[in-house]
């Protein structure tokens, strides 16, 4: 009996199955020890050891796969053929030894970049060693972002209360999204106008023309900067007549995008689906892992984790008969496409990502896939299939038109699609496109012809600030820059969500305040530390580890000497130092000028009061300098004229029966108040819900929400009162105890007694507020049992049959794998298990306060 030990339990059933009664598959559950979230796990005057930990789930699979390996012949690490599956091999070989487990037994690496019999018997029957070098880069890898993340973060904690971690290139990534909006709020829009034409052939065909030079010099962008220039550069234009002075007309080609790697794939299920990167990898890790069909487990895509977009030799093969027979010999190159990546060790670069099968069509699969699995498989099928066809020819036709007395030249541009080639399946998408003339067809002209002019029209334009990232952009932007890895993204842009350092607005990442302050904390205090190009060197060099080229303990040595006495420079570091780089620093975001001629740190509230960041218990704010004199405070952002500037700047909304009501915003957001403080009474307030912009909260809005809770009717079947409100977890519908959520808040003023009583059936009873299904896992592979994750009313848990497990707080649970599920559910098993049951005691007449306390 041979032993194979892979990372999850779908994986091992399916290759079980492969590999017959021979072979035992045995299931590790991803890492089985990593290093400890305390100090000295990472020891570096000890040259770099590394403290590692198993935690009880692991350590009990572990006895399992140690029992097993005693009485195997041989030993076949099968982990995923990337760094961190190399790991996983040595984590499990390295245990297996200290157990004693294996006593001289064969031990053999073997790696597959498809779940197919095929590959996989290839895999075995082609066994290699471990890769050091790989190792060696992961454990440099994980050093480095453990002794950045926890020298560097209790650095934040006790300088700027309110952040919650640093780490090496999620830093680097927050910067990129913080500069981008300092670029677009320092920017100042320029205005520009240009002058279209249209105008006929002799033959009374139309077109556009646009305005290029005036009395003989070649206009430039800003050349007609205001209506006035324009209305000149119209005058002559209607004065003069135009023939064609040149037409031109060159063939152009567009080639296919290559194939899927990590990167592009995030890009791409990013534009097209909107997906983002944490659930395009969650959604190929099960295609990669696959489905039931015709009675055996295949996965459809290969490995989704790689920097390579080469193709195998039977792959292409197969795509170009499919091109052949479905499109025609034109579809078809007179040779294969070969491509290369661009990166420049691409340590984790097997082949592309593709379809193992090809002749299994996106629509042959709609029976077995849910809608988001279909979708990112259609996508991967023709990415695949495209970059394998025919390129696309244009035709672009350029006519340049003139006016008689030489006053003017017009120039008209066209491009025409001759041949689709690959864009009969597939066009890549595009981030900001401002579009083209490929759709934009010019009627026939010749050299000479006089054409007639019908209607000038000048437009005004302004110049527009760069625009925020999307995750595809921001993807491509850390790639470009060599920060981080492809397989690292989804999990980066996942803790800068987590952590509240950033928000999405239509899929865009816009900076909190918070995310801002850690960023011009860490570029005042620890500059090099989130320099572009020293990230990048650092990646570099992890690559050069991985190659062999590097020894891993000198870079950890080289970083360690330089980063140790940047934090050293800090313990002498004051309060009031930190606050004073802050203020300038951030002064454009946190102190905009809103009104000309006056200085915005002037205190809205006393005469000669001074604003400036502070920081309190919660993080920071703005404060007066004559606290406790005067006690204004705002919240760190501003928006315009409406802004509202804390207890002592308001905004009035009206009035109603006799009170002021008032728009206003404390240190934990904006909220609406009735009337004024009065001595030992305070007046009703009300916060505004997330989901409703400050800018709309007019009176009426207001006074509903100072009318809160709300009687929504008497519950048919038991005669009590249901109730609708807003509070901490947003709003809800309360019957006779029991709670039950609501989309929206506004549904809290319009929700009837059918809607209400139907939303509390749905509610899980004794959990208070209905749980609602956050994902779907799939099922458990022991008995076939659903596995979701839920949130409820005290967070996202994972449920399975009567088990529900927590999800960890820094842990994204829509990014939850099934594997991680199975583990946190087989703790929470173990953890019942283990608890003791209560005594039944008998009541005494007198218990000890001491008793009474436990």
């Amino acid at each position: 009996m041979n032993l194979v030990i892979v990372e999850s339990p779908a994986k091992a059933k399916t290759i079980n199955k492969y590999l017959g009664s021979d072979y035992q598959v045995l299931a590790s559950f991803g890492h089985v020890r990593d290093l400890p979230s305390k100090d000295g796990s990472v020891l570096p005057d000890e040259d770099f050891q590394m403290k590692w930990e198993v935690d009880s789930d692991s350590n009990k699979r572990m006895k399992d796969i140690a029992k097993a390996a005693k009485d195997a012949d041989a030993l076949f690490l099968a982990t995923d053929p990337d760094r961190e599956g190399e790991a996983i091999s040595w984590h499990v070989l390295e245990i297996l030894n200290e157990k004693k487990a294996l006593n001289g037994k064969d031990v053999k690496r073997v790696v597959f970049n498809e779940i197919t019999k095929q590959a996989v018997l290839d895999a075995i029957a082609s066994p290699r060693e471990l890769d050091q070098e790989l190792i060696e880069a992961y454990l440099a890898r994980r050093a480095l972002d453990y002794l950045v993340g926890f020298t560097l973060s209790p650095v934040l904690w006790r300088k700027l209360p309110g952040a919650k971690s640093a780490g090496r290139v999620q830093s680097v990534a927050l910067r990129l999204i913080c500069e981008r909006e300092l670029e677009i709020e320092a920017f100042k829009p320029q205005e520009y106008w240009t002058v279209d034409v249209d105008m006929k052939t002799p033959a009374g065909d139309p077109f556009k023309a646009s305005l290029t030079a005036l009395d003989g010099k070649k206009l430039e962008k800003f050349d007609l900067p205001d209506a006035a220039a324009a209305t000149r550069a119209q005058q002559a234009i209607e004065a003069s007549n135009f023939s064609v002075a040149t037409v031109e007309s060159k063939p152009a080609r567009r080639n296919p995008a290559a194939p899927f790697t990590t990167s592009t794939m995030q890009q791409e299920a990013a534009r097209k689906l909107g997906f983002a990167a944490s659930r395009t990898m969650r959604v190929a890790q099960k295609l990669y892992e696959g489905f039931d069909i015709g009675g055996e487990t295949v996965g459809l895509i290969t490995y989704m984790r790689t920097d390579g977009v080469t193709i195998a030799n039977e792959a292409l093969s197969e795509a170009r008969d499919l091109i052949g027979k479905d499109y025609g010999p034109d579809y078809l190159p007179d040779s294969p496409r070969i491509y290369k990546t661009k990166a420049k060790n691409a340590q984790e670069a097997h082949e592309a990502i593709r379809p193992t099968g090809m002749l299994r069509r996106p629509d042959d699969l709609k029976f077995i896939l849910d809608d988001e699995q279909f979708k990112l498989y259609d996508l991967i099928w023709k990415r695949t299939l495209a970059s394998q066809m025919e390129s696309a020819r244009f035709e672009r036709t350029v006519a340049d038109i003139t006016a008689a007395d030489g006053s003017a030249t017009l120039r008209a541009r066209g491009s025409v699609l001759t041949f689709q080639g690959f864009l009969t399946l597939y066009q890549e998408g595009q981030d900001d496109s401002d579009g083209g003339d490929d759709d934009r067809r010019l009627p026939p002209l010749t050299n000479g012809d006089a054409v007639s002019r019908e209607k000038v029209s000048p437009e005004q334009h302004f110049t527009e600030p760069p625009p925020r990232y999307t995750e595809a952009s921001l993807v491509r932007k850390m790639e470009e820059l060599g920060i981080g890895r492809p397989s690292t993204y989804a999990s980066i842009l996942d803790v800068l969500r987590n952590r509240n350092y950033v928000e999405m607005d239509r899929n865009r990442f816009i900076p909190e305040d918070k995310g801002r302050l850690v960023t011009a904390f860490l570029e005042s205090f620890f500059t090099r530390y989130v320099e572009y190009d020293f990230t990048a060197r650092l990646e570099e060099q992890l690559d050069d580890i991985s190659a062999g080229n590097l020894d891993w303990k000198k870079v950890l040595s080289d970083f360690w000497r330089e980063f140790s006495n940047a934090i050293d420079g800090t313990k002498d570091l004051r309060v009031t130092q930190v606050l004073d780089a802050l203020n300038e620093i951030l002064a454009p975001h946190v102190f905009p000028v809103i009104e000309e001629g006056k200085d915005p740190r002037d205190c809205p509230s006393c005469d000669n009061g001074r604003l400036s960041l502070k920081l309190g218990r919660y993080g920071a704010f703005i404060g007066c300098s004559n606290y406790p004199e005067c006690k204004f405070t705002r919240q760190i952002s501003t928006k315009g004229d409406d802004a509202v500037n804390g207890e002592n700047s308001t905004k009035v909304l009206g009035e109603d029966d006799g009170d002021e009501i008032t728009l206003r915003s404390g240190r934990f957001g904006p909220y609406v108040q009735r009337g004024e403080n009065e001595e030992g009474k305070k007046p009703p307030r009300a916060s505004i819900p997330k989901d409703v912009p400050p800018d709309d909260v007019d009176l009426a809005k207001a006074l509903a929400l100072l009318s809160l809770p709300r009687d929504v009717g008497v519950h048919p079947e038991t005669g009590k009162k249901i109730t609708a409100a807003i509070g901490r977890y947003g709003p809800y519908v309360l019957h006779d105890g029991k709670y039950a959520n609501m989309p929206t808040s506004d549904e809290v003023f319009t929700v009837g007694v059918n809607r209400a009583v139907a939303l509390l059936a749905e509610a899980k009873p004794g959990r208070g507020r209905s749980a609602s299904v956050l994902k779907e896992l799939g099922e458990h592979p022991d008995d076939g049992t659903p596995i979701n994750v839920l949130n409820g009313r005290y967070g996202p848990y994972v449920k399975y049959k009567k088990i529900n497990a927590t999800v960890p707080k820094d842990k994204d649970p829509e990014s939850v794998t099934l594997e991680e599920a199975l583990a946190l559910i087989e703790a929470k098993a173990a953890k019942k298990k283990k608890a003791p049951a209560k005594k039944k005691t008998k009541a005494k007449a007198k218990p000890k306060a001491k008793a009474a306390s436990e």
